[in-house]
């Protein structure tokens, strides 16, 4: 695709002629810093808002956050945390700046004069004349943002904080009768000029902070710790205790650490208090792994914990039993996320405090989920069937929720009713009629799912078989013509069945209602930005065939000859773990004819486990090697993550 320029986009709409076009480039040799746009309206041959409807038109404008890191305004880490805050809240990226106080509205305005090819100016150091405020409402001035600041002639000069679209524009010129240039300036020099020229009381801004609580992001983590130096250092254990929960240090590191922790994509926080002298340590789970987040001086030791518990309306007085509780963290900050929080009491008369981050969100396609070509055969088919019972299975944190969602998207339609009962709902999709858990109150999943059979569903998804009465409800459902998917927390896929049938649920109905076991691990990719590629030699190759334990270079379709492996490296992007992002490791079991009498006879994992691979069934350490081939990952975080 060939992208035209802006001459001769206006050539084209007969807007100016290639004559015109040949003296605004003749003369652009004589001024470089000015557009061939500002050019030919300088030169009279089109005007500002034929100019403006154009470039809006064609999308030829650079972008704001493009100027702004060009110009070293911000940073590309800065950019991140203003789009997550403009995307949570539904605000302009420029108001999100603002908000972080990342930007002044001096560096915005001149920013904006470079989007929209308009001046810059500084209305403070202009005399401004009253008697222009006859030609513009004082009500469209302060909706707009704009103030006259000369007049020359027909032709009259608005400042705006903002420039008015093009059609606006034009409106607006009909409307006085005037011509319009616009130039650019800071909003709060606007509302000082709108006060001078209308005699009306403004507030100084309209303040960002009113919808977002500037404490989630204060100055830098070391800053705030810097501030706790102008305390004294207290000599006693009773002297700790004085610093409380309402000192607003504790109330800005508290949340900048939720803040930091979820830019970081981390899944959990650990907040680490020691006895004496010793500093709290807070450590933040990354792709699977602890990392070390910041040491905090022991005296808030006491406060910290109190801060999360009060935020999760748990009781502070009470140190000596564990609670767990909930944070709607958008009360507290701009990040529209849930903490689950868990306490736990230790010695010292302390208590170790656990947030989970549970990101709402929606399910990732299907085609995502790294399925290999029979292990995707086997689940879709067994997703798509009209009836049975499917599970998904591994440890806590490894994404079993979310293979779910992502085969629940693919049959969710309007001629199916999907009935799912979680704890929590995370994540969300329309067409799904979603259930809150909530044992306190004796609204288990077996009671979620009794009655689910009472709403006529077509499918169910129970979030977790915790219990007998859960697996045997789920059984008795998915044989009286209901697809049943759900979880369970075993290391593999044979395993699964032998759990199942040693709690206490009918072989013969458990035999007829299964479709298929997944089972799943999280493994930590290889950063993709500083991951080096290398040819493996003899040694390290026979090695992988015998891990393996059968056909790899088969089943993978490569030649050993030509192989090459990826190692990490380290860099800024990872951390310089070497690792960024995680995929998943699956083993898919198949419940063939064979395999069901098997499950009625009650084998054992190991018989069962034959059989599957004889279906055809790849382990999760075989699937992890294959990905491994790919370069995705390596070998030591296949061993990490699967046992066998």
């Amino acid at each position: 695709m060939i992208t035209k320029r802006l001459g001769e986009l206006l050539i084209e709409q007969g807007l100016i002629t290639q004559e015109q076009l040949d003296e605004a480039l003749q003369l652009q040799t004589s001024f470089p810093d000015q557009t061939i746009g500002q050019l030919l309206s300088r030169l009279g041959y089109i005007g500002e808002g034929d100019l403006s409807l154009v470039l809006d038109q064609k999308q030829k404008r650079p972008k704001l956050s493009e100027i702004l890191l060009k110009r070293g305004a911000i940073t590309p880490q800065q950019l991140t945390q203003a789009r997550e805050l403009s995307r949570q809240h539904d605000i302009p990226l420029e108001q999100a700046l603002r908000k972080l106080r990342l930007v002044d509205d001096e560096q915005l305005a001149q920013a904006l004069a470079v989007q929209f090819d308009l001046p810059c100016v500084a209305l403070n150091a202009l005399t401004l004349d009253p008697s222009l405020s006859r030609y513009i409402s004082p009500v469209y001035a302060q909706k707009h943002l704009l103030a006259p600041i000369s007049m020359i002639g027909t032709t009259l000069t608005l400042a705006m904080a903002r420039p008015l679209r093009g059609h606006d524009l034009k409106q607006l010129e009909d409307s006085i009768r005037l011509k319009i240039i616009s130039v650019i300036a800071s909003e709060q020099s606007i509302i000082h000029a709108l006060r001078l020229l209308y005699r009306i009381d403004l507030p100084s801004s309209r303040t960002d902070d009113d919808d977002v609580n500037l404490d989630l992001v204060p100055d830098s983590i070391a800053d705030l710790l810097n501030k706790t130096q102008a305390f004294d250092e207290p000599e006693e254990e009773e002297e700790v205790r004085k610093v409380t929960e309402k000192d607003s240090v504790i109330v800005k590191l508290v949340n900048k650490i939720v803040y930091d922790a979820y830019m970081k994509k981390a899944s959990d926080i650990h907040i680490e208090p020691y006895p004496g002298k010793r500093d709290v340590t807070v450590r933040i789970r990354i792709d699977g792994q602890c990392v070390l987040y910041q040491k905090i001086p022991y005296k808030y030791k006491f406060a910290i914990p109190s801060r999360i518990k009060i935020m999760a309306d748990l009781d502070i007085a009470d140190r000596r039993r564990p609670q767990d509780g909930k944070i709607d963290f958008k009360k507290f900050g701009p990040l529209d996320i849930e903490l689950r929080v868990a306490t736990m009491p230790t010695v010292g008369h302390l208590e170790d405090v656990v947030i989970r981050i549970l990101t709402s969100g929606e399910p990732i396609l299907f085609d995502r989920l790294g399925l290999t070509a029979r292990n995707r055969q086997v689940f879709e088919h067994a997703v798509t069937s009209p009836y049975g019972l499917v599970l998904v299975v591994g440890p806590t944190g490894s994404g079993k929720t979310t293979t779910l969602h992502s085969g629940l998207a693919m049959i969710n339609a309007a001629n199916r009713k999907i009935w799912t009962a979680e704890d929590p709902v995370e994540i969300t999709q329309p067409g799904l009629r979603q259930v809150q858990i909530n044992p306190k109150i004796g609204f288990t999943f077996s009671a979620a799912l009794r009655s689910f059979l009472r709403l006529d569903p077509d499918v169910i998804m129970v979030g977790e078989m915790r219990d007998e009465e859960t697996a045997t409800i789920a059984v008795e459902a998915s044989l009286t013509g209901h697809l049943v998917l759900s979880t369970l927390h075993t290391n593999s896929a044979p395993e699964t069945v032998t759990r199942l049938l040693e709690i206490g649920i009918d072989p013969y109905s458990f035999s007829d209602s299964l479709l298929c076991v997944l089972a799943q691990r999280l493994a930590r990719c290889l950063c993709p930005a500083c991951k080096t590629t290398y040819t493996p030699d003899q040694a390290e190759r026979d090695a992988l065939a015998e891990e393996y334990g059968g056909d790899l270079w088969g089943d993978a379709g490569l030649d050993p000859a030509t192989l090459t492996l990826a190692r990490p490296l380290g860099c800024e992007q990872c951390g310089h773990s070497g690792y960024r992002g995680r995929l998943v490791i699956h083993e898919v079991l198949e419940v063939t004819p064979p395999l069901r009498t098997l499950i009625k006879r009650r084998s054992d994992t190991d018989d069962i486990r034959l059989q599957a691979l004889r279906d055809g069934m790849t382990t999760l350490k075989q699937d992890g090697i294959l990905k491994v081939l790919q370069g995705v990952t390596d070998i030591h975080e296949v061993r990490r993550v699967c046992i066998k």
